[in-house]
């Protein structure tokens, strides 16, 4: 089992992780499940006298502000404190929405990320970022905020199909583009079936750790960590407002090839980028730039009236801040 210390609290890493679950001193615990995890992850947590059980429904659809007040009503009708605390148990939707209505709930309980999908585990838990979807635009209500600890069981990988690994997998290949071309070279030179999880999720905890410790609130460096989420986000959000939601990863691949193509990048780069993403992910309609521009057009990222990315200069560094008009896209 791994430790990796954060700001002011710790991941822990390994099929023993459960074990650094304590809330002995909270007056009391509700744990955050959707359907899913209720029914493949919620026994292999540790028994929690009298903890209440909160189910919403899953998928990026309802990561909005009606499940906000599903969840705020359960905690208020069992007269949760404000030394009470939130575990969410499950992949980025109920990481996002969980730490969100936590750190709102009589301003501000404790909580602690389970992650349950790659996805969660390899980026969304990591960082303190909680947020949720408003009028289809991707996590347009939200906070900076720190859970107590998270704790990553490898384990709960084997209940993942195979398309919900194949999408968590984006943020690892994210990561390696924006810092790290060894690892970069590490993925394109294994087979997907013979990945290492936990060697994978490791190196990558320990990237955005590196770059969230520097940069907690998004001021410099950590918007690094947004390269392939401009297009990526507009993406998903056209899909929002369609009422056919995608997964997140696939949007993310889609905005990294994207995006490769307007860095500053040979054209063996941007191949070897487009070609490894198509050949290894299957992947949605990708909509045209006409149709995401007034996603764009509303992305928070942005600058006096410019769309703002983070782009590659380079196999394994990346650059921020680079301002473009929608027409020079």
């Amino acid at each position: 089992m791994k430790k990796i210390d954060a700001s002011n609290y710790s991941i822990w890493i390994g099929e023993e992780s459960l074990s650094k679950l304590e809330v002995k001193s909270y007056s009391k615990v509700a744990i955050l499940v959707d359907e899913n995890t209720k029914k493949y992850c919620l026994n292999k947590i540790p028994k929690i006298d009298q903890a209440i059980i909160i189910e919403i429904p899953s998928g990026e659809k309802n990561k909005n502000i009606n499940t906000c007040n599903l969840i705020w009503k359960k905690l208020t009708h069992h007269a949760f404190d404000r030394n009470s605390i939130l575990i969410n148990l499950g992949g980025g939707v109920i990481g996002d929405i969980g730490g969100f209505c936590a750190s709102a709930y009589k301003r501000g309980i404790d909580f602690i990320h389970i992650p349950t999908t790659l996805l969660a585990m390899a980026d969304a838990s990591i960082g303190g970022k909680v947020a949720v979807d408003f009028e289809n635009f991707k996590n347009q209500i939200g906070l900076f905020a720190n859970p107590k600890s998270v704790l990553i069981d490898t384990s709960f990988l084997n209940t993942l199909p195979e398309i919900e690994l194949r999408s968590g997998f984006a943020e690892i290949v994210k990561h390696a583009l924006i810092s790290d071309k060894d690892l970069w070279n590490t993925i394109i030179d294994t087979p997907f079936q013979n990945l290492n999880w936990q060697d994978m999720i490791q190196l990558s905890v320990e990237l955005k750790n590196k770059i969230t410790l520097n940069d907690p609130k998004e001021n410099n460096e950590r918007k690094k960590l947004n390269f392939g989420h401009t297009f990526g986000h507009a993406i998903e959000s056209y899909y929002l407002k369609k009422r056919t939601p995608i997964l997140h990863g696939q949007a993310i691949f889609i905005g990294m090839i994207l995006e490769a193509e307007i860095s500053n990048l040979s054209k063996t780069e941007k191949n070897e980028i487009k070609n490894y993403i198509l050949s290894n992910f299957s992947l949605p309609y990708r909509p045209s730039k006409e149709k995401l521009l007034f996603f764009l057009q509303n992305d928070k990222k942005n600058n006096n009236e410019k769309i703002n990315f983070s782009l590659l200069n380079g196999i394994g560094n990346c650059t921020i801040d680079n301002l473009f008009f929608e027409n020079e896209l």
